[in-house]
């Protein structure tokens, strides 16, 4: 098969959450652990750091990978989901895995695949570790998908565990309250293991000092360490409470040391070392078009508070949604007095955008709905000036269509 037969019997087969939703899940770990050992139980070949969180793990993974590639490290990087191409998930020293391998790996582990119900993501996780071992990594930062307790990446034993912070989203899997998602959350402490929270909230620290208690787990709450002020190339006010995580986990990874020259250009290197793409992206100048992946409550709040310190004479907002969204907590963040366009993301689980005007008309955001995000950001770009501004969000699968 070619590498898009190689995608398209991928996607067609195997349950991609993305796309379908809670029907593509497999919340157990015993299907992921049978497929590594029938792969060798490649994740044993490599050292990892394994980062969990509601929001900021991307961007934080990203940043750890970068400051690792810095120091000289041959680093695995293992992230989800994509926005233009597969290959983006699985990348060694930010070089994304080729297109050859791909195909490889489907054409010599079908006949397994096709035997036993792998969830896509299962699938990759497994094709991420048995490439980080053939690569003989010295390092692989390992990104969870959902959650981390039943994540099918929980299966490795890293050097540091890092969980950013802890928000409403995915409810419907990992519970209604703060506490019930930072227990899943806090699933990937592992034994002895040191763990790195970013953000220390009132309502989820006693989980975490409790189970990484149980574990004998030296835990660090990182917004509560001094460390030196370290600026990133990624945009994005939000990024300073990353950044401290990132600090906190390097300084627990006894392994892997890296100097302060390391950090500072890792840092600043972000983007070119690893090809992360939607973090406060700017797209385009006159008008300016910013663009970022923040779909839930609290990553949107952030996101929209930056927004409005911007200078702009009037602001267009391209946005769109999954079905699942809780459109009552994250509608009435967004600004009233912008002009709306809104679309549908190209994915099955993508929400009407005629729904999602009625739902936002009633919150005082007034707009049209388009039949894509593309013909949205078009008349976006048609209806703005020069010193307006242009927001496209709302969705990680919006964002990937403008990309």
């Amino acid at each position: 098969m070619t590498y898009r037969e190689t995608l398209d019997w991928m996607f067609a087969r195997l349950p991609m959450y993305q796309q379908r939703g809670a029907s593509a899940l497999n919340a157990k770990l015993e299907t992921i652990q049978q497929f590594s050992a029938y792969l060798g139980n490649p994740h044993l070949d490599f050292r990892s750091i394994h980062v969990a969180g509601t929001n900021g793990k991307g961007s934080s993974s990203h940043m750890l990978a970068s400051v690792l590639q810095e120091a000289g490290y041959k680093t695995g990087l293992y992230t989800s989901p994509h926005l233009r191409d597969f290959r983006e998930r699985i990348r060694v020293n930010g070089k994304v895995i080729s297109e050859t391998y791909v195909i490889d790996f489907i054409a010599r582990h079908r006949d397994y695949l096709e035997a036993h119900s792998l969830s896509f993501f299962e699938l990759t996780v497994g094709m991420a570790f048995e490439y980080f071992s053939a690569e003989k990594v010295d390092i692989a930062v390992i990104e969870v998908g959902l959650g981390g307790r039943l994540d099918s990446t929980n299966i490795i034993t890293p050097e540091v565990s890092l969980i950013t912070n802890i928000g409403m989203d995915h409810m419907e899997f990992l519970g209604d309250t703060l506490p019930k998602i930072a227990r899943e959350k806090a699933g990937i402490i592992k034994p002895g293991v040191p763990v790195v929270v970013s953000e220390s909230q009132d309502e989820v620290a006693d989980v975490f000092t409790e189970i990484a208690s149980e574990r004998m787990a030296p835990l660090v709450f990182a917004d509560q360490q001094d460390y030196p002020a370290y600026t990133t190339s990624l945009m994005g006010n939000y990024q300073k409470r990353n950044i401290r995580g990132v600090l906190a986990t390097l300084s627990s990874l006894e392994k892997f040391p890296v100097q302060e020259v390391d950090i500072s250009k890792g840092l600043l290197k972000v983007a070119e070392n690893t090809g992360l793409q939607g973090r406060w992206q700017t797209l385009g100048e006159h008008p300016r078009i910013i663009c970022d992946t923040a779909h839930n409550p609290d990553g949107l709040e952030l996101v929209m508070k930056q927004l409005l310190s911007q200078e702009y004479k009037s602001l267009h907002m391209v946005i769109g949604f999954v079905k699942e969204k809780p459109l009552e907590k994250v509608l009435p963040l967004f600004p009233s007095g912008a002009v709306y366009y809104f679309a549908c993301p190209d994915i099955p689980r993508g929400l009407d955008a005629q729904i999602l005007r009625q739902k936002a008309d009633a919150y005082g955001l007034p707009g049209e709905s388009y039949a894509s995000v593309e013909s949205a950001l078009q008349a976006a770009r048609k209806a703005a000036a020069a010193e307006d501004l242009i927001f496209v969000g709302g969705s990680t699968f919006v964002v990937a269509e403008v990309v």
